[in-house]
């Protein structure tokens, strides 16, 4: 039995909620205990894992190891291509590279639906900005809410939401910090690969990050404020945020990391189809976070937002973007030797943003024009000027939006 069949066989099985009599029939047949336990127990495993013997010359074996940014590749005793799970972030660039396909990336299905089916708390989907259009032109945000409520979600919450108050955190931040024209700040809070980087490979410059948490990591976090039995998944197209989920400092916010390519799989073994759905439509972010899937999205949202709160502000926002490793790598080189001019210098992991990652379903500029689609679509410019963020913000007892300045246990982060 192949790796994809066992996937495939178990997530019809627990769709239907017949897992533990599907595993009892699996455990009598030929399988590999291996895969079966990657799929049952996501957590112990990294976010890439392999699923058979390396098949491949010497050579070749030999490149293998040396293309991890992260140093997260190795030889096991019988000279299998194996990865460290401390280390690897989910880039996914091994996976490509593997000639002889046996590296693929991890799955959380089937304890995100046994959470869902049996878990008796509440379980919220945390869908990311770059969702539009992603399961059909037809699926709006509001058939989409249905079909996640359809699956036994509690219901769909937005993160474009939760960007609008990084979004807010970091142009204060700027506001705030960024006072000589030699100044700068590195952003995006939102990419686990970018942050990667500098924490690992540039820590130098760590001191020009602000200490906030990702718009995933915020989302959690305020749900399980709110309430506080809740579960929460994270449904998005990149693979680095199953490594960002088990972070140990923001391990709290996210149960479950699905990708899009999981989230269609669920919908296709449950007869669903978002695009059928009725309307449940809730609008509650501005253009500012809805834009944050593409590159140069954080980089107009914080440039706008300092603007908002300062009109009359001397140092202006110059920005700077890199995306792709290659990209980010000569960018953060630039810096480090003083060639950057920018004081606000973001940083995307994939070739387009968010819009770009691995797991989307569809091209990275069909991806990113609907998404300023949608931010244009968005009642509110800014996150100063949606009320949804000011009211949630009190909910979650700030009493001013300054006080995002101050260390809190929802959306700081120590680097």
């Amino acid at each position: 039995m192949t790796f994809d069949e066992l996937y495939k066989r178990l997530v019809r099985a627990s769709v239907q909620d017949r897992l533990p009599e599907e595993l009892e029939q699996v455990r009598r047949e030929k399988y590999d205990p291996h895969q079966l336990d990657c799929l049952l127990n996501p957590e112990r495993h990294p976010p890439v894992i392999r699923i058979g013997d390396c098949a491949c010359s010497e050579n070749d074996r030999a490149a293998c190891a040396g293309k991890c940014l992260f140093d997260a590749l190795y030889r096991d005793e019988k000279g299998n291509l194996t990865v460290n799970k401390e280390l690897c972030v989910g880039c996914e660039d091994c996976v490509e590279a593997c000639k002889a396909h046996k590296l693929t990336e991890s799955r959380d299905i089937l304890p995100a639906l046994e959470a869902i089916h049996h878990s008796g708390a509440p379980v919220y989907a945390m869908i990311a900005p770059a969702f539009i259009n992603q399961f059909s032109g037809r699926v709006t945000p509001g058939k989409l809410r249905t079909a996640f409520k359809r699956i036994g979600f509690a219901g769909m919450v937005e993160v474009a939401l939760f960007a609008d108050i990084l979004t807010l955190k970091e142009a204060l931040e700027f506001d705030r910090n960024i006072l000589k024209e030699e100044d700068y700040q590195l952003t995006s809070c939102c990419c686990p690969m970018w942050i990667a980087m500098i924490r690992r490979v540039y820590h130098e410059l760590i001191p020009h990050v602000p200490g906030s948490v990702s718009p995933m990591v915020a989302c959690g976090r305020s749900i399980k404020a709110l309430y506080p039995q809740a579960l929460t998944v994270f449904i998005g197209p990149c693979l680095a945020k199953k490594a960002e989920a088990r972070e140990k400092d923001v391990a709290d916010s996210t149960d479950h990391v699905l990708t899009f390519q999981e989230m269609r799989d669920i919908f296709d073994f449950a007869g669903i189809d978002p695009a059928e759905m009725p309307e449940d439509e809730r609008d509650h972010s501005s253009r500012a976070g809805r834009i944050y899937a593409s590159t140069g999205g954080v980089s107009e949202a914080v440039q706008k937002t300092v603007k908002r709160l300062n009109p009359d502000r001397k140092i202006t926002v110059r920005a700077a973007q890199a995306d792709g490793v290659p990209g980010c790598k000569k960018m953060l080189g630039d810096v480090l030797e003083g060639k950057i001019t920018a004081n606000f210098i973001e940083g995307m992991g994939c070739v387009g943003g968010c819009v770009g990652g691995p797991k989307a379903l569809i091209p990275a500029e069909e991806g990113r024009r609907n998404v300023y689609r949608y931010g244009d679509e968005a009642s509110y410019p800014t996150p100063i000027d949606n009320p949804f963020v000011i009211e949630l913000l009190h909910r979650l007892g700030f009493d001013t939006v300054e006080s995002l300045l101050e260390h809190s246990d929802i959306f700081t982060r120590d680097f």
